[in-house]
């Protein structure tokens, strides 16, 4: 069973629906698994056992009467922001530790409920998921799964250390500056970024609103590209509760060919090793080239602009009005440096003319270049507590620059480091291009690793 634990997941669903493994077996194996990785990690936060082992039984029933569906019997786990029926969604805040159970499952959470798959655990993330770390004053800390000295990334990870760690197969995150990218980058899997407004955030805590809702998206996280491809279009519609996400249509990433595609290469603001990584990224297209839209590095400060307008006070705000009257420091890291970028209306005004002319610079760009290649992080990690540190900081505008811009962006392990921490080659298209970046990070994920 640890051979079938780490297959992708598509290929243990396979197995499940051919009858060569049943799901309670799955189920039986992928949790005790589980159970043993989570003390070194501590990834999961709740671990559904009773409910996911009826679950199998019942999906066991629905293939023996032919009746499967394409995720029948497959284990997932969930970040602790996103709602699972029954369950207590924390966000990691002090003020939701006695919230009341979710009435109903978030709609990306029922959506692979559909398709048969089965919800094995809620994992850990930061206070409110406000920093790259993820450590809270309820859970504590998550490990990274090579080195317990070095954190998984944040804010989704507790899915990213789980994954990497075979304690499930495929999961949820979300991501408003990196949060789904970062930690897939830190444990060595891939990890998508949608266009902003691709999947609903129905059943999401805190839920969309505000001027900085386009900056975010709930993705998905799983051992191997052709997974984030399996589930795309699974996850992919309007629910008719998110306005922002509309019926767009997911194109095929098996009709995305490498040749012909215009390849852009950045391997700037990163150590050694990383652009190492990304210009043999580059090699794997022989056409490609280096450039990088000139925007690029106005997009650290332009995040901290619409993130820090109201200088962190509607965060201060919600987390008063649930309650949360202590916070971790890390939360506290993050408020303090939104505060330089406190500013009025016309302030405001300034900031969106700003992230304006971002947005029309980067579509600018995706006319010359079909796809960017570039870091992830300006390292292949980093050491408990050290994100905050100024040094640090500036190394997520990576990630950021495609929530800025509202591109879809994958991670996909690239390379390794001197220490033995994975490399990560992130992947950006323009919106509702996710075809490309899947294509093409299945393609480097095949060249590189």
């Amino acid at each position: 069973m640890d051979e079938i634990l780490a297959m992708p997941a598509v290929q243990q669903a396979r197995l499940l629906r051919a009858r060569i493994i049943a799901a309670v077996e799955l189920m039986h194996a992928q949790l005790e698994r589980l159970n043993e990785v989570n003390p070194q990690i501590n990834a999961a936060i709740e671990v559904f056992h009773e409910s996911a082992r009826r679950a199998a039984a019942e999906s066991d029933a629905r293939i023996a009467a032919g009746t499967a569906r394409a995720f029948e019997g497959l284990p997932f786990s969930v970040k602790d922001s996103i709602e699972v029926e029954g369950a207590v969604c924390t966000a990691g805040t002090v003020g939701r530790k006695h919230a009341l159970p979710a009435t109903r499952d978030a709609t990306l959470v029922a959506r692979l409920r559909g398709a048969g798959a089965i919800p094995i655990a809620r994992t850990n993330l930061p206070d409110l998921l406000f920093a790259f770390e993820s450590d809270n004053l309820l859970f504590g800390r998550t490990n990274h799964p090579l080195d317990a000295a070095c954190t998984p990334g944040g804010s989704s990870g507790g899915e990213a250390a789980l994954i990497a760690s075979y304690g499930s197969p495929l999961g949820l995150g979300s991501d408003a500056a990196g949060s789904v990218r970062l930690p897939a980058a830190f444990c060595g899997i891939a990890g998508l970024k949608p266009t902003s407004g691709r999947l609903p955030r129905t059943g999401h805590v805190p839920p969309a609103g505000g001027w900085i809702e386009a900056l975010w998206q709930i993705g998905p996280m799983a051992r191997t590209v052709a997974d984030l491809i399996a589930v795309m279009p699974i996850l992919s519609g309007a629910d008719g509760a998110d306005y922002t996400s509309p019926d767009m249509p997911v194109g095929d990433a098996s009709h995305v060919t490498m040749e012909g595609l215009r390849v852009a290469v950045f391997a700037g603001g990163c150590d050694f090793e990383v652009a190492d990584v990304v210009r043999k990224a580059g090699r794997a297209f022989p056409n490609a080239e280096e450039a990088a839209p000139p925007c690029l590095g106005d997009a650290w400060e332009l995040e901290m602009k619409l993130l820090g307008a109201d200088g962190g006070d509607g965060v201060r705000e919600y987390l008063a009005s649930i309650g949360s009257q202590q916070v971790h420091p890390l939360l506290t890291g993050w408020l303090d440096k939104l505060q330089p970028y406190r500013t009025d209306v016309a302030g405001l005004a300034c900031y969106w003319q700003e992230w304006d002319n971002y947005r029309a610079a980067m579509a600018a760009f995706a006319k010359q270049y079909d796809v960017l290649l570039c870091p992830a992080y300006s390292k292949a990690g980093l050491r408990h507590g050290e994100s905050v540190l100024d040094e640090n900081f500036r190394g997520f505008r990576h990630t950021m620059a495609f929530n800025v811009a509202g591109w879809p962006a994958a991670v996909v392990r690239g390379g390794t480091s001197r220490e033995g921490l994975p490399i990560a080659v992130q992947v950006a298209a323009a919106p509702w291009r996710e075809d490309i970046v899947l294509a093409v990070a299945a393609h480097l994920e095949a060249a590189l690793v």
